[in-house]
């Protein structure tokens, strides 16, 4: 028998529900994957309220990122082999069991120097960080941006990650707590943005410049203002809705504030070929190996308590990156 927690009707947290079930064998290209370490990430929560609609329907198991141990491989299957250690954070849905099957186009090998909580918590997240740093705007040594969130879990690695690369880093947190993770993960300056206004603040450490880039997974409570941190001809990348979706807004003010773009993309688009995932995840594993970039694990909760998770996850009650165990 395989545990696993199920949504058979959207909504809160109490909508996640243990259910225990039979397993059968992978199917053609498929591994059997026996979880040790399930990343939680706030999409969970968008495909739970329904925000997202599940691609198959309800019910559904919900979860996008894990690592495990490879039990058996379906036919044609020639990448990897029973024993072996994966993991992959680009779903499909269904991270939320002891074991599971999963296509194996869908996996990447893990080597020695990365354990299986931190590849739990790198895939979906660090490679969320890699595509928005080094895709959607490649961040140069002479930047400075603006990170929301900058103690979350993926703003803790953009954060990391943008030292790295050379950039200049402003973070928003919001507590005095989430602000001295972010200045202990490299962020030059930090905004408490339910004290202070972010877009003011932006403007007197640029000296009136504005930043070329935006990154904000933090989505209707921060976008706006957003707009008013870029330089004429700034990126704003809303890559989250942690606060609610961002409502329509008319065009006319991205060339009213300096002829603005404004993005919104997801990792899947930047992954949606093996090559891509590959590279990807290749990128994060040496950032990682090299010490550039460090995953901490804050919250770790059973598998069975993902309700809770989720009750911490959207009460802002966690940083860094959280993991479910089974």
């Amino acid at each position: 028998m395989v545990m696993q927690i199920t949504v058979k009707r959207t909504g809160g947290p109490e909508v996640l529900e243990r259910e225990d079930g039979e397993l059968p064998a992978p199917a053609a290209g498929e591994v059997r994957l026996r979880h040790t370490a399930i990343g939680l990430n706030y999409i969970d929560t968008y495909f739970r309220t329904g925000l997202y609609p599940a691609p198959n329907g309800l019910p559904f198991v919900p979860g996008l990122e894990a690592a495990g141990v490879i039990e058996a491989v379906g036919d044609g299957v020639t990448e990897f082999h029973a024993g072996q250690r994966v993991a992959y954070g680009t779903g499909p849905l269904g991270a939320y069991a002891e074991a599971r099957n999963i296509p194996a186009a869908k996996l990447v090998a893990l080597p020695d120097s990365i354990d299986d909580e931190t590849a739990a918590a790198m895939m979906l997240k660090g490679m969320t960080a890699q595509y928005l740093l080094r895709q959607t705007y490649e961040v140069k040594r002479s930047d400075t941006i603006l990170i929301h969130a900058a103690a979350g879990g993926v703003g803790s690695i953009a954060v990391q990650w943008a030292k790295h690369l050379g950039a200049t880093v402003i973070g928003t947190a919001g507590s005095e707590e989430k602000a001295a993770l972010a200045t202990k993960h490299g962020a030059d300056h930090v905004i408490l943005y339910k004290q202070e206004n972010f877009a003011e603040r932006v403007r007197e450490i640029t000296n009136g410049a504005g930043v070329p880039v935006v990154y904000d997974g933090v989505g209707q409570a921060t976008f706006m203002k957003s707009l008013d941190c870029l330089q004429p001809r700034g990126l704003m990348v809303s890559f989250g809705n942690a606060s609610g979706s961002v409502e329509a807004f008319n065009l006319g003010i991205l060339s009213q504030k300096g002829s603005l773009y404004v993005t919104r993309p997801t990792l899947m688009s930047y992954t949606s070929t093996r090559e891509a995932l590959l590279a990807c995840a290749r990128d994060v594993m040496d950032v990682l190996s090299s010490g550039a970039v460090r995953i901490e694990i804050d919250q770790r909760f059973p598998l069975a308590d993902a309700r809770a998770a989720h009750e911490a996850l959207e009460g802002r009650r966690t940083t860094g990156a959280t993991v479910l165990v089974p």
